[in-house]
Parts: C-alpha cells; sequence; structure tokens
C-alpha cells in the first residue's frame, strides 16, 4: 500500500506521518511538501535521524504518483491576500488532487470556516444548513470544497473545527497567556466551540482510508461530540500548568482595532500571523459548532480524548521542542 500525503510539515499532518512511520502500514509514503529541510528537522527532532527508507520526498506542485491512498492536509491558514487564499487552497490543492489515479481512496481536510459559524438561534450547524464564511480562507475552502466534489466525486472532504494536541504551535499563545495572573477572553459573552484532539483526528483518517464504503457526498464535520467554552479552554490550559488568576473578557471593537495595527505594521505581522482583520472576523461569532454525529457513526467512535489530557500533552511537547519553559 501507498500513501500521498501534503501538508507533513503542518500540524496534523506531520502528526499523520509520524504514525504511519511508526505502525508500518504503508511501503512507501510519498510526502509532497514546500520545504524538504523542515521535514527532515521535524523528524530528526522525533527520532529519525535519517529519512525512514519507506518515506520518499517530492517537491510541492509535482503530479502525484501511483497510490493507493490520499491525506490533503496542506494549505494557507492566515493571509493577509485573498489571492494567496484562493491560489494556494484552491488552484494548486486542486492542481494535485485532480492528478491523482482514479480510484484513490481520498481525504481532503478543508475546515469549519468553509460553513461560517453555528445560525443563530441553533444548537449546532448541520449540513442542511447553508454555507456562509466569513473569510477569504473560509471562502477558499469552500471554493476548493465545491469544486472538488465535481472533479473528484468519491473524495471525502472533512471539515475540522479548532484542533488542539502536540505538535501546534498555535497553542502556544494560549499557555503563554494562561500562565500569567490576567487571562484575555475575546467578547464579553461566552463563546461555544467545537473541537476535536489531532490523536483522534489521525485514527478517524486512518479508519476513513481503510474503509470500503461510498463516501459521503457532502463534506463531514470531523470533530468529538462535545463542544467547549472559552473560558473552559483558557481554564484548562492554567489548570494543566498549574497557575491562578484571573480572566477578563475584551469588547470586540479593541480587536477590531488591534488587528488594523497588526495589518498596517510589517514587524507586528511576523509577531502575530493569525491576527489580520480578515481572520479576526472568526472571533466575534458566539457558537462555532458542529453536529458530527455521521462522521463520528461512520469513523470516530467514542470515547475521545479529554481536553485536560490533551493540552497536558500538548504543553510536554512544547516544554521537550523548548517552545516553552519547564514548571
Amino acid at each position: 500500500m501507498r500513501l500521498f500525503l501534503t501538508g507533513a510539515t503542518g500540524f496534523v499532518g506531520l502528526n499523520l506521518l509520524l504514525e504511519v512511520l511508526r505502525d508500518g502500514r504503508y511501503e512507501e509514503i510519498v510526502a509532497s511538501v514546500r520545504d524538504p529541510g523542515k521535514l527532515a528537522r521535524q523528524l530528526a527532532f522525533e527520532g529519525f535521524a535519517e529519512l525512514p527508507r519507506n518515506l520518499r520526498v517530492m517537491p510541492w506542485g509535482e503530479p502525484p504518483p501511483a497510490v493507493d491512498h490520499a491525506v490533503h492536509c496542506a494549505g494557507v491558514l492566515f493571509s493577509r491576500s485573498r489571492e494567496e487564499c484562493f491560489r494556494v487552497n484552491v488552484d494548486e490543492s486542486l492542481a494535485l488532487l485532480t492528478r491523482l489515479p482514479a480510484g484513490t481512496r481520498t481525504v481532503v481536510l478543508s475546515s469549519q470556516s468553509a460553513g461560517g459559524p453555528t445560525p443563530a438561534g441553533q444548537i449546532v450547524r448541520t449540513a442542511a444548513d447553508a454555507d456562509a464564511p466569513l473569510t477569504w480562507y473560509g471562502a477558499s475552502k469552500l471554493a476548493m470544497e465545491r469544486r472538488l466534489l465535481v472533479e473528484r466525486p468519491g473524495t471525502l472532504v472533512w471539515r475540522p473545527p479548532m484542533i488542539l494536541g502536540p505538535r501546534d504551535r498555535a497553542t502556544l499563545p494560549l499557555f503563554r497567556m494562561a500562565a500569567g495572573a490576567v487571562r484575555i477572553k475575546p467578547g464579553l459573552r461566552p463563546k461555544t466551540y467545537s473541537w476535536i484532539a489531532v490523536g483522534d483526528l489521525v485514527r478517524a483518517i486512518l479508519r476513513a482510508l481503510e474503509d470500503a464504503a461510498p463516501a459521503p457526498t457532502t463534506p463531514l464535520a470531523a470533530c468529538a461530540s462535545e463542544s467547549i467554552t472559552d473560558r473552559e479552554l483558557i481554564q484548562t490550559a492554567a489548570d494543566v500548568l498549574g497557575r491562578p488568576g484571573r480572566i477578563l473578557p475584551l469588547p470586540h471593537a479593541l480587536l477590531r482595532g488591534v488587528s488594523a495595527v497588526v495589518d498596517a505594521v510589517p514587524a507586528l505581522r511576523d509577531a502575530a500571523p493569525s491576527l489580520t482583520r480578515d481572520r479576526v472576523r472568526e472571533i466575534f461569532p458566539d457558537r462555532w459548532v458542529l453536529d458530527s454525529s455521521e462522521f463520528r457513526a461512520r469513523y470516530a467512535p467514542e470515547p475521545f480524548a479529554s481536553l485536560a489530557g490533551t493540552l497536558a500533552e500538548t504543553l510536554a511537547w512544547n516544554v521537550r521542542a523548548g517552545l516553552l519553559p519547564a514548571a
């Protein structure tokens, strides 16, 4: 069996790559990456002094070889350009995926952003709700999905929400904030989110690749059964660190102003790549909760990892990587 993988230097892709390298289920893994040196350094840190013999690294954009399975994790998350979002997430992604051999079992990770927040007055967003992305990122993922389902019918398209776990550098600001006496929470009202641990998502991907049943014809919400609040996320990170403190809600208007300043100052853009005037729009809605019943029934039976356990694993990895100080 052979696997084609994109995004192997990213959060989900790297976790998936490590899992399949360690369990030996594929005789060859072909990783399409932009920076082979970065991947080599990441694997060395994870205990692979040399590239494994069953791993072949190829430059991003080259046509994929004949494979049995494919997983597409690559994409641009934060951009200050609509053109870049659509070039990478739509044009470049489809250029690879549409050249996969016919019959390749393929899982494509889109995003909850493609659908938008939970509609007003509802507990969860369902597959029947109209898509309403708020950002360039979400619109680009939706455009990719729609073209892919026409040009590559049979592809499994998933919309994961917040993903947490080891090797996720996006949680560094959360832990750094939770280590302080005052923790900032965007918005005055509580916010509620769907989420999934990266280990649970990786296991679901591997189940889906091995499943012979026809793929769903619409994107699936790929998340755990339980949702979390923003206060719960911040407080759990603080509990894992063992730090006391208080949560301070800030009005949305302040975040709009901060994002405008960050967009205008090049040095701040590098320090806060996720804080753009485009992506900050996704902070304002109070509910990003998905109905994941079909995903769970098909590919992810209970139980799911706990929030506390997942954040503890994430903290331990960040400490080991030297990104956070040891307690």
